[in-house]
């Protein structure tokens, strides 16, 4: 027994030991890794580095941002203020909110800071996108952006937008049981994606197939660095891979359309623009604007377009007024076979074949359906914010920013802190857009209301994804009625999307012609 008891304990003791060292080893490298980022600050600027953490060693508080959320950045604000440091996905990084402070770095694009991506963003989308390009390149890409995006381009899309839109609420109506909004949106969005903007012909199956490898490359898009198996970086790049294999066959076809024909797509669009100005893409460069295409529409507007169905739900009286609007419009019936609510019939069929009735004329008549997308947008913006790399050191609220490092500005705590309408910024009130007081107008007021971003990286697709919103909000509102197939209403994640952590399951039932036009009922 004795000498059992002395082996024991000397077993215990080295285990204890052991763990000391550990933690003094863990400490240790934790204190190298604040210091070597304090000794990092430029020393021919007399400003401190923002307040913050660093986290730890390699990881910085990447761990901690995707299991917190929006709360890591809240937290941290409410912590070290409007400006202050951090390390994620592997590089240091000042996080900015505030109208003041997120001017000054929109603004100060190519002068003070450059678009800069993570660096397994940058690997996963390429070295030929809008969103990596920079100075004159980005200009130019830029340039040709802008038709595919103009107004002319829009009001080609509009019909078959709305078709879309349409047959998808009418597919809700006749689902047998709960609809997942937010994957049914994700599958919406891409479908428009491909097949309207970079004109794929796509059957049903083919298009369910290459949105779930599309899905699987946005999910790995922000990870570690690290080109390891089984990393996040690997299976995206294997889905990259396999989306650019898809894409080349299609890109031929339209490298050997007719040169003179009106481009009927945004890709087409693209190639069409490219040598109006003289020059020529290669297939690689297509590959990899079509696939950046697709990221600036999928998760984006699936998260904003699940956000509008689940504030309507929460907020009836938005329901009431559009109705309103729409019949005040004479835009109160979708179409002759819009879905009613049947004694015992068939039911509508979701492959309504009526035209379309909706025009970006009309849409802008829609003012207060206008108000609805711009506070969801605001109230839920669907990502974050933005992120820029200073290219010299400056200052930003008596701080330096040091040259090299990282900037994320935030548009979610920056519409969060906003005091400049009417009414507390917490709250869904749409007719705050149709009030916003001199504040809100003013040089910084306008950066107090950021969803596209602003500055030379503004959204291009901002009038697009917009038009999506209110046409979605029309054929809903005048289609169907909606309610919760869940005890509760579920919790937001908000990283890397904004979306309900449930899915938002919903049951959809379809409207009676005679509610659809009178304002007063749900």
């Amino acid at each position: 027994m004795f000498p059992w008891g002395l082996s024991s304990l000397s077993v215990l003791g080295a285990a204890g030991t052991a763990l000391l060292c550990a933690g003094l080893l863990l400490s240790l490298a934790q204190h190298l890794w604040t210091l070597r980022w304090t000794l990092s600050r430029d020393r021919s600027s007399a400003l401190p580095l923002p307040k913050g953490s660093m986290g730890w060693p390699f990881f910085g508080e990447t761990l901690h941002w995707l299991v917190q959320g929006s709360r890591f950045h809240s937290s941290r604000r409410e912590r070290y203020g409007t400006v202050f440091k951090t390390h994620l996905l592997g590089r240091p990084v000042i996080r900015v909110s505030g109208a003041e402070n997120v001017r000054t770095i929109l603004l100060g694009e190519h002068r003070l800071v450059r678009s800069q991506w993570p660096q397994s963003a940058h690997i996963l989308l390429g070295s030929h996108t809008l969103l990596g390009a920079v100075g004159e390149p980005h200009r130019q890409r830029r340039k040709i952006l802008a038709r595919v995006f103009s107004r002319a381009a829009l009001e080609r899309y509009v019909p078959r937008l709305q078709g879309a839109l349409r047959r998808e609420v009418r597919s809700w109506c006749v689902a047998r049981g709960p609809v997942a909004v937010y994957e049914a949106a994700k599958a919406l969005t891409f479908r428009m994606a491909a097949r309207i903007l970079l004109g794929l012909r796509l059957e049903e199956e083919q298009c369910s197939e290459l949105a779930r490898t599309f899905e699987r490359f946005v999910e790995n898009l922000f990870s570690l660095p690290l080109d390891v198996p089984f990393s996040g970086l690997r299976k995206g790049i294997r889905a990259r891979d396999q989306l650019h294999r898809h894409l080349e066959e299609a890109i031929a076809e339209k490298l050997h359309e007719d040169k003179a024909a009106e481009p009927g797509d945004a890709l087409a669009g693209i190639i069409h623009s490219t040598r109006e100005l003289g020059q020529e893409l290669s297939v690689q460069e297509l590959k990899e604007s079509a696939v950046e295409l697709l990221f600036a529409a999928f998760f984006t507007t699936a998260s904003a377009s699940t956000s509008l169905v689940l504030l309507l739900l929460q907020h009836p009286a938005a329901i009431v007024k559009i109705r309103q609007e729409l019949a005040a419009q004479g835009l109160g019936r979708a179409c002759g076979c819009a879905p009613g609510a049947s004694g015992g019939g068939a039911g509508p069929r979701p492959d309504c074949g009526c035209e379309p009735d909706l025009s970006l004329a009309a849409l802008g008549r829609l003012r207060y359906v206008g108000c609805v997308v711009k506070e969801v947008l605001r109230l839920l913006p669907p990502v974050s914010g933005g992120y820029r790399t200073a290219l010299r050191t400056f200052e930003l609220d008596g701080y330096q920013i040091p040259k090299g490092w990282n900037v994320m500005y935030s548009i979610r705590d920056t519409h969060e802190t906003a005091a400049v309408y009417r009414s507390p910024p917490e709250g869904f009130d749409p007719e705050r857009f149709h009030t916003a007081g001199e504040d809100a107008r003013g040089a910084a007021g306008r950066f107090h209301y950021i969803p596209f971003g602003g500055g030379a990286r503004s959204c291009l697709g901002q009038e697009l994804a917009q038009t999506v919103l209110q046409l979605l909000a029309v054929e809903l509102v005048r289609t169907a009625r909606w309610e919760l197939a869940t005890p509760s209403f579920p919790a937001m994640q908000t990283v890397p999307i904004v979306h309900p952590v449930d899915g938002l399951r919903l049951f959809f039932y379809p409207l009676a012609p005679s509610a659809a036009q009178d304002g007063r009922r749900l």
